[in-house]
């Protein structure tokens, strides 16, 4: 059983929008399931074109495989590291910073893969002198002995092309190591220059530093010689300059910046002594002059004091004396005698220290005028010392900094020397490379893997290719897109003569035209239409089977049917039903008027049939004039339905000529024969003359293949 067609609700209000083929609604677009079915029915219709293209592509990988040459591959892990060991502790020149990104090892990859990394490899291996190497890359050259420079030049250049052809660099993502590897024909020679092109960039990476710290050394040197030179210049000035002022510096030393400790002058030096002096010297004047005139003073003299005690003691022996004798005993006038000798002699020392502290006052007031003057003197000198210091710190400030830039330019040009001749790099290699054990390539079993690989895009693009450019209906779902009118009906395919599917009610044949008939019955406000035509656009499509099978099925619920066929160049209906041709619609429209007498009944489901009739001269002059609608309402006037079998669409005028004549038209379309283009012409037609077309018909559709349709089985107690 077929699928058709399904509309809900009233036939006044749902189905006849439904069935409007002139309605403006656009179709809708299938969806990706469907999509996906459609292009995986046509993979399927393409099986064999399929199956060849993928037997192709395997050949062709396992040709390929089995021609191409053994290569072998061989790998040296190498790491990268953002700074170089830094053995001295000295930073040289370019170095990168720790926090380098991506784009320091993307910088380290491309100048791996570089030209001069690939000449250094050709040379250091001496590649131009080795017919092998280029055998090993499937380049023959002649022999390597006595060349000359330019033929060694050329052979180095063509080595360093194919070093760098055979060359891969893999970084290893996550990590600072990258896989150097080098395939070749040769497994000794790719084991050897994967080791050696590391080292030959190791060597380069060495040189292009060393080169950049020698740059750097020269452009130090300059700077130093004029910085000396400006040295000695200041330091000239300076000295220049003391000198002409008669400045004489105490002591030179520095602080820890480098810079000139400000320095004590000989006036300086001087003036704080004579100060000292001066203070000593006022101090003992203060002395001297408080000891002038003072008893105190004279009573410390030690002479005095000696002469002072004598006298004490014998002043105490004389009043001794003069308890037993009297003043004249002799005793008593020699002590008296002494005593009056010793006070004549403090006197006497009496008024010499007197005259001795007079004179040391003198001197005391003396010698602080001295150094009173002095220091006056000196404070002038460095009165004018301090206005000559302003100009001497300008030049001693200068010779400092010259100083302090030179000390700075010579330690930088000693670091930068040491750091060059190291010779450290920021590349080391972690695994060398071995002599690889087997061959990497050709890969048979992957080259096979890629062919079919390919062989299904191919194929993919085969069937898409096809399917786009082929635009036949091949089912249902492809004639809202194909042609913008809704499907009526699917008919099966058939292997025998349809005409005797039809005789029988439940068959599958009947039962998809009784199923079209059943959607026809709400084409229009009043039912089933009184009149129609069954075309299609071209011919062999199904059309006369069709009008056939829908005047059975509506004769089958007691309509009174006529089927017509106005095909008056290929008449059929007479060979369906097994009658005669020799009258016929051609006849009437012609001017018979006895129409009764021309029709026929067919043995299959009392069918009415009027057949062609005789092929007339020109059917479009007979289809074209007014008899047409008299011999159809004439028609009409014993039959409840007519069903006209016209005509193909293209190609012909007949059919738009019956088809505005009637209620409306059914086009048939054969499936997987019918082009939507061709379709389209075909119902452009029929609406250029206001022709109502109901739906289509789609004939001879395997629905099996597509997934529609329901089969009944009836047993033969069914059947009776």
């Amino acid at each position: 059983m077929s699928q058709t067609a399904a509309f809900p609700g009233t036939p006044d209000q749902a189905f006849l929008p439904a069935l409007d083929g002139r309605s403006g609604a656009a179709p809708e677009a299938p969806s990706v399931r469907e999509t996906a079915l459609r292009y995986w029915r046509a993979a399927l219709r393409r099986s064999f074109l399929i199956a060849a293209i993928l037997v192709l592509s395997v050949a062709g990988g396992v040709i390929y495989s089995l021609m191409q040459p053994s290569l072998y591959t061989a790998a040296s892990r190498v790491e990268v590291s953002q700074q170089s060991k830094n053995v001295t502790n000295v930073a040289g020149v370019d170095r990168e910073p720790a926090y380098a990104d991506q784009s320091f090892y993307e910088t380290q990859y491309t100048l791996m893969r570089g030209q001069s990394v690939a000449e250094r490899v050709a040379r250091k291996l001496k590649l131009a002198e080795q017919p092998d190497f280029f055998a090993a890359r499937g380049v023959e050259i002649g022999g390597s002995r006595n060349l000359s420079s330019a033929e060694r030049r050329q052979r180095e250049s063509l080595a360093a092309g194919l070093l760098l052809g055979g060359i891969n660099i893999s970084p290893i993502e996550g990590s600072s190591l990258v896989d150097v590897s080098y395939t070749s024909r040769s497994p000794i020679w790719s084991a050897a220059i994967a080791n050696a092109w590391p080292q030959a960039f190791i060597d380069a990476t060495t040189e292009r530093e060393y080169a950049s710290n020698a740059d750097a050394r020269k452009f130090l040197e300059g700077m130093l010689k004029n910085t000396r030179v400006k040295l000695e210049g200041s330091e000239r000035d300076l000295l220049s300059f003391a000198a002409n002022q008669n400045m004489v510096r105490l002591g030179g030393a520095r602080d820890a910046s480098g810079r000139s400790e400000e320095p004590r002058t000989l006036v300086e030096t001087d003036l704080e002594a004579l100060n000292a002096s001066l203070n000593t010297a006022r101090a003992e004047r203060i002395t001297a002059q408080s000891k002038v005139g003072s008893k105190a003073a004279v009573g410390s003299d030690t002479a005095i004091a000696a002469l002072r005690a004598r006298r004490d003691e014998l002043a105490s022996d004389y009043a001794q004396l003069l308890f037993r004798y009297e003043p004249e005993h002799p005793q008593a006038r020699s002590l008296k005698t002494r005593i009056d000798a010793l006070d004549a002699a403090i006197s006497r020392e009496g008024r010499r220290s007197v005259a001795t502290q007079q004179s040391l006052y003198q001197e005391a007031v003396n010698r602080e005028a001295a150094l009173q003057d002095q220091v006056q003197a000196l404070k002038t000198r460095l009165d004018r010392q301090q206005y000559n210091n302003i100009q001497y710190s300008i030049y001693q400030r200068e010779a400092d900094t010259n100083r302090q830039l030179y000390d700075a330019l010579l330690q930088r040009y000693k670091e930068v020397g040491i750091a060059g001749s190291v010779g450290s790099s920021n590349i080391a290699v972690v695994e060398p490379a071995k002599v690889p054990g087997g061959p990497s390539s050709p890969n048979v079993q992957r080259n096979i893997s890629l062919a079919f690989l390919l062989g299904i895009i191919l194929a993919a693009l085969v069937v898409f290719a096809l399917e786009q450019i082929d635009e036949r209906i091949r089912n249902p779902q492809d004639v809202a897109l194909a042609v913008g009118l809704p499907l009526l009906g699917s008919v099966p395919r058939v292997t025998g003569e349809p005409t005797s599917e039809l005789g029988v009610a439940s068959s599958e044949l009947a039962e998809s035209y009784f199923s079209i008939r059943t959607v026809l019955a709400f084409a229009t406000s009043h039912g089933l239409p009184k009149s129609m035509v069954v075309t299609s656009a071209q011919e062999g499509e199904g059309k006369s089977t069709s009008a056939l099978a829908l005047a059975i099925a509506i004769g089958r619920t007691g309509r009174r049917v006529l089927l017509v066929d106005a095909d008056m160049r290929s008449p059929s209906a007479h060979h369906l039903v097994g009658g005669a041709n020799d009258k016929g619609f051609s006849n009437l429209l012609s001017g018979d008027d006895d129409f009764r007498a021309l029709i026929q009944t067919a043995d299959i489901g009392s069918v009415s049939v009027l057949p062609a009739g005789p092929t007339p001269p020109s059917a479009a002059e007979l289809l074209g004039s007014d008899r047409l609608r008299h011999v159809l309402d004439m028609l009409q006037k014993d039959f409840e339905h007519l069903v006209i079998d016209a005509p193909p669409v293209l190609g012909l005028a007949d059919a738009p000529l019956l088809a505005r004549a009637v209620e409306g038209s059914v086009f048939v379309i054969e499936a997987e024969r019918t082009g939507a283009t061709l379709a389209r012409d075909a119902v452009h037609r029929l609406r250029a003359v206001n022709s109502h077309v109901f739906g289509v018909v789609i004939t001879k559709f395997d629905e099996r293949q597509y997934g529609y349709g329901y089969s009944y089985a009836y047993s033969k107690a069914d059947t009776a």
